[in-house]
């Protein structure tokens, strides 16, 4: 046991003296006239702020505790096996807590050419950066649904730390630094019944800073910028919006749980709405419900090329089929690189993959072409499209687009007038390898890739694409991880994930073996054994 000096229970003692004087003030302010006088806005506010000043005074003295019972160690041996003799008391560091800084000082152990080693940090998990472990993770949850100043704003209001923007941004890139090995270890077991398997990709594009573009998009931005200079480029909106976009790939793996019971009817009756009378009459009155998934995982990237995220996906397949036995489905939206990179995945796994484009995409093409023939929001217009995603769904998707051509030389339309019609037939042409959905609604699979796309809006659209926003590489990555952990509802066993990785990787990985209590020492209550 570690003696303390004559009196250290006294000086202990005095150390809580302005907690004790603290709690008595709060009290005797409750018990007066000033306070019975007061509406309830008076008392909470003032309740607040005071409480806060007490939790900051109660752990103040806390530290101060720990300081004061702080041993010199002879124990303290780095991950090199070097032990640490040369010792200094009395480094402080500052830490901002939710309720206000508080000060603390400890004992360095320290070898020439080496980081010091604090074995108090250790014990209370001091991370590297300022800010205690609380503000960050309310940090890392804030940013993840609002923008950085915001999120500053919000954080800085629910405590008694003051918050800027770039220490959101640098603190929400350190939080996600253990996303993947979170991940890495809560991934589902692989399916006993056999159902299909889903993957599925998508992209989408977001603002971001110059330093931030893709080599190929930065190439034509400056083109852009100095063709403009020279007054020989009209601005192109559109382009111009390109130019200063880069594009995050999102790619889902997913156990599905067919519905055999749908029909054509059932998914007309989902993009158009019920036939109109003596139009056809496909669907049920009720509709069956289409197919679920489960078991979902998702990966998402800025920074690293599309293929590799597409390649995450099918490792995360294979690791959940290895044996080749299970149905391996691709819904997508027709993107070439996708489609590709997928069956070049295929090929190196040797799994067979059936591929099929996303209905709603191909859907999209029908209206370029309905768009062509009929004035906007005419109503033969919308039933001339409903008739041609029926025979697309019944596998005639060659008669769709010979009659789309025929009907466009008939009417006589030329050039601009029948561009829409020609690309959506040139598209349907395309793809016609992967236009199966006879197969899969027989199967009760998934025709449309709502799982990728309700991710790449909640994900992107919705976050990423906020008014005014331009994107870092390193900070954009960030908010894409921790959102994905608020959005699956992880963020709070992340949290304590991170909590543990942390503890690792400041601490226990630069001792041997790893800190614990001084030998003969109480150390203060919570402290880890060796």
């Amino acid at each position: 046991m570690a003696q303390f000096p004559a009196g250290a229970a006294e000086l202990e003692d005095a150390l809580f003296s302005r907690v004790r004087e603290k709690t008595e003030s709060m009290i005797a302010w409750a018990r007066s006239g000033d306070a019975l006088g007061s509406d309830h806005h008076v008392l909470e506010e003032r309740t607040m702020r005071d409480g806060m000043d007490l939790m900051r005074e109660l752990v103040q003295a806390h530290l101060d505790l720990r300081e004061m019972r702080e041993q010199p160690r002879e124990d303290v041996t780095d991950s090199d096996g070097d032990p640490r003799r040369v010792r200094e008391a009395g480094q402080e560091r500052t830490r901002a807590m939710i309720f206000g800084e508080a000060d603390t000082s400890r004992i360095a152990y320290r070898r020439k050419g080496k980081p010091n080693l604090y074995p108090q940090d250790a014990e209370l998990n001091w991370g590297p950066r300022r800010y205690s472990g609380g503000v960050e993770r309310r940090i890392a949850r804030a940013i993840a649904v609002v923008p950085a100043e915001q999120a500053a704003a919000q954080v800085s209001a629910q405590g008694a730390v003051t918050v800027g923007k770039r220490q959101v941004e640098e603190t929400a890139v350190a939080y996600a630094a253990d996303f993947e090995g979170f991940y890495a270890s809560r991934r589902p077991e692989p399916c006993p019944e056999g159902l299909p398997l889903l993957l599925t990709f998508d992209g989408s594009a977001f603002p971001v800073l110059p330093s931030a573009l893709r080599p190929a998009t930065a190439k034509a931005a400056a083109a852009r910028a100095k063709a403009k200079e020279d007054g020989g480029w009209p601005d192109d909106p559109g382009e111009l919006r390109k130019s200063k976009k880069r594009t995050a790939e999102l790619a889902a793996v997913a156990d599905v749980l067919p519905a055999p019971g749908r029909a054509a009817g059932d998914v007309l009756g989902a993009l158009f709405g019920p036939a109109r009378p003596g139009k056809g009459n496909e669907e049920a009155a009720k509709p069956e419900p289409g197919p679920k998934t489960r078991g979902r995982t998702l990966f998402a990237s800025v920074k690293r090329p599309a293929a590799e995220v597409i390649a995450d996906a099918f490792a995360e397949a294979q690791r959940r089929d290895p044996e080749h036995e299970r149905d391996w489905i691709v819904v997508i939206d027709g993107n070439v690189h996708q489609i590709e990179t997928a069956e070049k995945l295929a090929g190196q796994y040797k799994v067979k993959v059936r591929i099929l484009i996303d209905l709603i995409h191909v859907v999209q093409y029908v209206w370029k072409a309905a768009n062509a023939f009929f004035y906007p929001g005419e109503p033969a217009g919308r039933d001339w499209a409903r008739e041609q995603v029926a025979k697309i769904l019944a596998g005639k998707h060659r008669d769709v687009r010979a009659g789309i051509r025929r009907r466009a030389s008939t009417l006589g339309f030329r050039g601009t007038e029948r561009a829409g019609a020609d690309e959506c037939a040139r598209y349907l042409e395309n793809k016609q390898s992967y236009l199966g959905y006879p197969e899969f609604l027989s199967e009760g699979l998934p025709v449309a890739s709502g799982l990728i796309e309700g991710a790449a809006r909640w994900m992107i659209k919705d976050r990423m694409e906020v008014t005014g926003a331009r994107w870092g590489l390193d900070s954009a990555e960030a908010v894409l991880k921790l959102r994905a952990l608020v959005g699956c509802g992880d963020f709070d066993d992340y949290a304590e994930y991170h909590r543990q990785q942390e503890q690792i990787r400041n601490h226990d990985s630069l001792y041997q073996p790893p800190p614990g209590p001084a030998p003969d020492s109480p150390g203060p209550p919570g402290t880890r054994a060796t």
